[in-house]
This record gives C-alpha cells, sequence and structure tokens, in this order.
C-alpha cells in the first residue's frame, strides 16, 4: 500500500516518544501490504473498524494510540488522517476528518 504521509506518524512519535515502536511496526505491515477490502485489513489488524466515508480507526499499541486512515482500496492509497493518543482521539469527528 502507498501511505501519505508517514510525516503524521513522525510528528507523532517525535512529542510522544514510547509510540514510536508501535507506529512503525503498524507502518511498516501496512506498507508491505496489498489489501483489496475491509476484510483484508481486518485479517492483519484485528482491532481496526470501519467508521464510514472510506475511514478506518486502527487502535494501535493495545488502544493507547489511534490511527484514523482514509482508504482508496482501488488506488492501493491510505491517507493518514490522524495520529493521536486514545484521549486526543475522542475529541474528533473521525467520520469528517
Amino acid at each position: 500500500m502507498v501511505i501519505i504521509s508517514k510525516t503524521k506518524i513522525i510528528e507523532f512519535y517525535t512529542k510522544e516518544p514510547k509510540a514510536t515502536e508501535v507506529l512503525l511496526q503498524w507502518y511498516n505491515i501496512t506498507l508491505k501490504s496489498d489489501w483489496s477490502n475491509f476484510h483484508e485489513i481486518k485479517q492483519v489488524f484485528n482491532s481496526v473498524d470501519s467508521v464510514g466515508n472510506d475511514r478506518y480507526v486502527f487502535d494501535i499499541g493495545g488502544n493507547k494510540y489511534r490511527i484514523v486512515a482514509m482508504i482508496h482500496f482501488s488506488k492501493r492509497t491510505i491517507y493518514l488522517k490522524f495520529v493521536g493518543t486514545h484521549k486526543e482521539y475522542d475529541k474528533i469527528d473521525c467520520k469528517t476528518i
């Protein structure tokens, strides 16, 4: 998959160093994947949820962190919309971010 943009991950783990390993693990697994639907993501990341509007929420690091991604399967492209803590996630509308 093509991931746009890794910068969001780097910016987050720069201010939250404890998240570095789990975020980079998610990034590397996702980069090597070739998903064509939600079911295929679920086989790799069981804790992912589809929230509508092409948005998917990944629970990372034992639910300490969240990634909201817009995924266009036909283009094999993932747009990172949000990377943050669970507490920060609770303050956003993940369907429109």
